[in-house]
């Protein structure tokens, strides 16, 4: 999700970086369902393992994270993304992705997604919905941190926009609706209904990637790590839905 140069820029230039917003009129009307998300099917999402850890995993200090990725169906198949606390200071974390199933699902350039979330309340919770693919073409539907209650990070890797999203309605153990529209030229983010983040650089008329759904553990280098009482963690995506017109 962040590599290590990025995150520090991407942080230097603080949360009033907020190119493209504002409303740029209303949503589009999604197309057929190409992808209604079933975490239980072995056929559409693979777990625990992904290529955008090193090696596929199971771990990724590099990007400062203490998960530990594991294929026990507990820990995502669900639709309940968890993380439990490891003797050796890991974290047991569960990880979805369509990279490497039998369906080899790709969401491409002009496709909606929608999600329904409920967010996590631990401190040192890191969840997120991100696209991935080959090393890169990272779109980040939302990443979220406890330790600021109210912010959504919304990104657009590949063109280097982004948005620190604020909101009452933002808090720990929310429920939380989503939407992106991944466009050519212009990836659009929705909050609750509302128009948040118009990227105004897209994603390219070829652009594809596999979806990847987790919570991470932040070690604590931008966000602080799991207190010492604290066992497990988890967040829920309730839906997740991608559309083609």
């Amino acid at each position: 999700m962040l590599s290590d140069l990025f995150d520090r820029l991407f942080r230097r230039r603080g949360s009033d970086s907020r190119p493209g917003t504002g409303p740029r009129g209303p949503a589009r009307t999604p197309g057929r369902v190409v992808l209604d998300a079933d975490f239980s099917s072995a056929e559409q999402w693979v777990a625990g393992r992904s290529w955008a850890y090193p090696g596929g995993g199971p771990t990724n200090p590099g990007d400062n994270k203490l998960d530990h990725l594991v294929e026990d169906p507990a820990y995502s198949r669900t639709g309940a993304f968890r993380a439990t606390r490891r003797p050796d200071g890991k974290w047991d974390a569960g990880l979805l992705t369509t990279e490497g199933s039998a369906e080899a699902f790709l969401v491409r350039a002009e496709d909606v997604l929608e999600a329904r979330v409920r967010l996590p309340v631990e401190t040192g919770a890191w969840p997120a919905i991100w696209t991935w693919l080959d090393g890169g073409q990272e779109i980040d539907v939302f990443e979220y941190h406890p330790d600021n209650p109210d912010l959504l990070e919304l990104s657009n890797r590949i063109k280097g926009r982004h948005l620190y999203y604020r909101n009452a309605a933002i808090r720990p153990g929310a429920w939380v609706d989503l939407r992106v529209e991944f466009g050519a030229r212009n990836v659009v983010w929705w909050v609750n209904g509302a128009r948040v983040f118009d990227d105004r650089r897209g994603v390219g008329r070829s652009w594809r990637a596999h979806l990847i759904v987790n919570l991470s553990v932040c070690a604590g280098r931008y966000h602080p790590a799991p207190a010492p009482g604290v066992s497990e963690m988890s967040y829920e995506v309730a839906q997740l839905r991608v559309y083609r017109d």
